[in-house]
C-alpha cells in the first residue's frame, strides 16, 4: 500500500481542488514545497504536524510549539512515526527546511 498524505488519511478536502478547499482553503501542509518528498509524501503531507496553520479537530492550529502537544497524539503522526521508525524527519529539521528554502 502506498503512503498516504495526511489530507488522504484524514480526508479533510484541503487538498488543492479538494472537496472543502473552497470553503476552507488549501491546507498549508499540500502549499509546503519546500519538504516535498519527506517521509514520501507529497509536500508536507506527511510532515504536517511541523505546519503552521493546518486544522485539526475543526481548530486552526498555530506555530509548532504550540501545537506540537496535539500533534503528538493524533493518528496520523503516529503511523507515519510507526512506518518511518528511526528514518523520522525532526519538526526542527523540517522547519528549517521550509523556512531556507
Amino acid at each position: 500500500m502506498a503512503k498516504q498524505n495526511c489530507w488522504e488519511f484524514k480526508e479533510c478536502g484541503r487538498e488543492f481542488n479538494g472537496g472543502r478547499s473552497d470553503e476552507l482553503g488549501v491546507c498549508p501542509a499540500y502549499h509546503a514545497y519546500q519538504v516535498n518528498k519527506i517521509h514520501g509524501g507529497k509536500h508536507a503531507g506527511r510532515c504536517c504536524w511541523a505546519v503552521t496553520g493546518t486544522i485539526c479537530g475543526g481548530k486552526v492550529q498555530g506555530i509548532y510549539a504550540l501545537k506540537s502537544h496535539n500533534c503528538e497524539k493524533c493518528d496520523f503522526y503516529l503511523l507515519v512515526l510507526e512506518e518511518e521508525g528511526e528514518n523520522i524527519v525532526s519538526a526542527h529539521k523540517i522547519i528549517h527546511l521550509m523556512n531556507t528554502n
